[in-house]
């Protein structure tokens, strides 16, 4: 079993972005390194575009896998209202992975709301005080032009498994476990392009 402290992550995003592929490329990885993993889903109404959160914990040995206000290393977000959203777990100088892609929940399609205005200039202001890190790219575009829009998470997986200590390989099989055989090499080329996007620590 590996030694180390518990690492925490917290996956966000709206139904059907695929928040709970991203998960489980994840946790096969961490399995498949020997580490003790808990893992929580909230679905929410995911069905209707509502909030999907995962909870991961990994290390040595995990009591829980709920991660509190202030204390996740890595926030992923799928969408920049739900980046801005769980921002409050991150801890201070955590790691934010968000997609910059924008979608309307209920109340604003509505025209009840506003979408809140110049989230990650928000954000990008934050960085360096309550965030360390702060990785924003264009999930969707990249996605669409590996040949499969619906592999956003997938390139978000790409990004944050720079920060992880596993190695590529890993992510490759974790993705031949978890994608049908029709989709899988669209989802290896959308990982390895968030893999590959930013220049390596």
């Amino acid at each position: 079993m590996p030694n180390g402290p518990v690492t925490s992550i917290l996956m966000g995003g709206v139904g059907g972005q695929g928040v709970i592929l991203a998960s489980k490329i994840l946790a096969h990885v961490i399995l498949e390194h020997g580490y003790d993993l808990k893992i929580s889903e909230i679905h929410g109404m995911a069905q209707r575009g509502g909030s999907v959160l995962t909870h991961m914990r990994f290390g040595s040995e995990v009591n829980s896998p709920l991660i509190e206000a202030g204390q996740a290393d890595y926030v992923m977000a799928s969408e920049k209202l739900e980046a801005w959203r769980w921002l409050p777990f991150l801890r201070p100088q955590g790691t934010m992975v968000v997609n910059t892609q924008e979608i309307k929940p209920v109340p604003v399609i509505l025209g009840v709301q506003k979408y809140p205005a110049n989230i990650m200039e928000a954000m990008t202001a934050l960085v360096g005080r309550q965030i360390g890190a702060l990785h924003a790219v264009n999930a969707l575009e990249m996605a669409t032009n590996c040949g499969q829009p619906k592999a956003a998470n997938v390139v978000l997986c790409g990004v944050l498994a720079l920060s992880l200590p596993f190695p590529l390989e890993s992510y490759l099989a974790a993705l031949e476990a978890a994608v049908p055989q029709r989709f899988l090499e669209q989802n290896k080329k959308a990982f390895q392009a968030g893999y590959y996007y930013f220049p390596k620590n």
